[in-house]
């Protein structure tokens, strides 16, 4: 059974971070779709009161991810179809993010996105799965944020939880790939922030729309 880094949780309440674990294991498949989540048993196993749980499965019930009942939960999981749309609101935001960056994008983000590729290189060379998806969860949401937009930012702000748990799995996948694997997702990070950088609006549409076609690849060899 897989778990949320500890470094992933810093900052949470405890409800967010037992709905950290909780999705995280409905989106890897330990808790199959028709699975019942009893209150008093997540409260049990979290050496918590039902509270902080409610706050939990009201967080998992708006991401999709569960339905809510009397004293608990069914799951519903992430169909391929669910995990399709997901992208495809996600290759929305970003494509917009990065369009609305071009001819305008701060030197000190550039910096900021090249520093954590460069983190992402020794993450890598570390084999330290969490540390990496952790650093490329970073990379998207900085860009998302330096676009200012607040509209686009509370449609984020509603997927985010689940994209960061879909990272992991999949980023999981990509190190068992090995090192010529991992360093094309590097690259394929340096393309982003070159292409940003450069302000050139079709060659950031181009270089958005190729990285989401690789993204969905490596989405359905993944997950469940």
């Amino acid at each position: 059974m897989r778990h949320y880094p500890p470094a992933w949780l810093q900052g949470q309440s405890r409800g967010e971070a037992i709905a950290g674990e909780l999705r995280l294991q409905i989106i890897g498949g330990d808790l199959e779709p028709g699975a019942v989540i009893s209150e008093n048993k997540i409260a049990s196993d979290f050496g918590t009161s039902r509270s902080p749980v409610r706050e939990a499965l009201k967080a998992l019930s708006s991401e999709g991810l569960i339905r809510l009942e009397r004293m608990g939960a069914v799951v519903l999981g992430l169909s391929p179809e669910d995990i399709g749309e997901l992208y495809d609101v996600r290759y929305l935001i970003e494509s917009f993010a990065q369009q609305r960056l071009a001819g305008g994008c701060p030197p000190e983000l550039i910096a900021a996105l090249r520093h954590r590729i460069d983190r992402m290189r020794v993450a890598a060379k570390y084999a330290d799965v969490a540390e990496f998806a952790w650093l490329d969860f970073q990379f998207h949401d900085a860009l998302i944020a330096a676009a200012g937009h607040a509209r686009i930012a509370q449609l984020w702000g509603s997927i985010k939880q689940v994209v960061l748990a879909v990272m992991l799995l999949t980023t999981e996948e990509v190190f068992e790939g090995g090192a010529e694997r991992l360093e094309r997702v590097v690259a394929k990070h340096e393309g982003v922030a070159a292409a940003i950088e450069s302000g050139d609006e079709a060659r950031i549409a181009e270089v958005v729309r190729d990285y989401f076609a690789d993204s969905r690849r490596t989405l359905h060899s993944t997950l469940p």
